[in-house]
This record gives C-alpha cells, structure tokens and sequence, in this order.
C-alpha cells in the first residue's frame, strides 16, 4: 500500500539529518502507529509522503504511484490531518466544507449526508455558520478532521490528531479508524498518547534522531523487550537508549 524507501531529508545544509534513511512498509488494512520525542522526525517523514516535502534520497511509492514523480495523482489518493490546523479563517465553517468537497469532486448529495453525518458526531453541526476565526483550536482540529473525512481515500494520514480534542470526540475518531481499517483501508498516524497507540496500532515504529530504531506489532516488541511491559516503558527503554 504505502512504502518509504531509503528516505532522507536534511536541514542547514545538510548539517542536520531529520530523517535519515526510513524504510517501511505499511499495508492495506491496518492502523499504523508512528511514535517518537518531540524532533525525532515525524512531521518531516509525514509531509514527505503527502508531497509537502521533498526527500533528499529514496522514493515513496503509494499503490505503485511515485509521490514526486505523480504528485497530483499521489494527492489526490491521501486525506491528511496536518498537527496543526491552518485553515481559511475568513470563512465560515460550511463554506470550508464546501470547498474542499468541491476540490475533490463529490456530489451535493454526498456532501450533505457526509458533513451532516460527521459534524453531528464531532459536535459543531451548530457552529458551521461561525466564522473560522472565531473557533478554538478544539473546533479547528474537528472541522479538519470532517474536511479529510469527506474524500474517503484509501490512505487516511493523520499527525497528532487526538490534540485538542474532548475525550467523546477522541473515542468517535478512533471508531472511524477502526470501520476505516476494516474496509480494507490505511491509516498511519504519529501520537504521542502511547495508550491508545498500544491499543488501537496494529503494527507501530518508533523513530528516533531521524532514525527507526524499532518497528513490529506490539506483541513482537515486547518480546524483543528485556521483559514483558506496556509500550510506554519500551518507547522509554529505547528512547533513553538512544
């Protein structure tokens, strides 16, 4: 489905390596955890795969469509959930919502069941007539989290997406990435709630200085462990570690 091979990106002329060398594979049908400190290289490795950042080295290959050599086609198969929710605050929710259904082509009856379904569940139905500027980041993150849902691609890349969402909110998200995995359907996201990636993940990678310094399912990495413990004490053995 989604594959990282040999990526790099480095900063300062090359004097800093953000992510140095990543190889994986993530496949169809499977929630993929993608963990790491604050400046490990999360971010950049996200926004190299959704065409935001250009790799230094190494390709990003989706369903067999090069993200930098077929860019629009790579976008136009990825819904994303940046960490932080830059959006048109000149306009009012609905219009937001409209705009990017109408980017991607979907009908007005679609898009009328889709954001009447999602805006309900994330509680801002009621606000979608309020002008962007005037949301919390909370509502930003929801409006985000609707815009992404309304394509329905088949990768769903999400980075610290439970930030500023209320505990009902965080659990009705986890939900769709379930029902989304099930259809057959990718979802890799970067948390630092190890909690819920220990039991939503099905597989996870923990990268560190640019590096993966671990990758498998939860069950393989306690194993490799020195003792059986929860994902937090083994994302801090190999941290620390490093």
């Amino acid at each position: 489905m989604l594959s990282l091979r040999g990526i790099t990106k480095s900063y300062n002329k090359g004097q800093i390596k953000a992510v140095d060398n990543v190889n994986l594979e993530i496949k169809s049908g499977e929630i993929f955890g993608f963990l790491g400190p604050n400046g490990a290289g999360k971010t950049t490795t996200i926004k190299m795969i959704v065409g935001l950042l250009k790799p230094d080295e190494g390709e990003i290959v989706l369903d067999g469509v090069n993200v930098w050599d077929n860019s629009l086609m790579a976008k136009s198969m990825i819904s994303y959930v940046p960490d932080n929710p830059e959006i048109y605050d000149r306009l009012n929710g609905i219009e937001y919502l409209n705009f990017i259904a109408d980017m991607y082509g979907i009908s007005k009856e679609e898009r009328k069941e889709k954001i009447e379904y999602y805006t309900s569940l994330f509680n801002i139905k009621d606000s979608l007539g309020d002008i962007i500027s005037s949301y919390s980041h909370g509502m930003k993150q929801k409006l985000v989290l609707t815009s992404a849902l309304l394509n329905e691609m088949n990768l769903f890349i999400l980075d610290e997406p439970m930030v500023g969402l209320d505990p009902k909110s965080s659990f009705n998200l986890k939900e769709i990435m379930r029902k989304m995995c099930d259809e057959g359907k990718t979802v890799f996201f970067s948390t630092h709630v190890l909690e819920v990636a220990e039991k939503l993940c099905d597989r996870i990678a923990i990268i560190n200085n640019g590096k993966i310094i671990a990758h498998g399912r939860i069950d393989q990495l306690r194993d490799d462990a020195k003792e059986k413990q929860s994902l937090e004490k083994i994302f801090l053995e190999l941290t620390d570690n490093e």
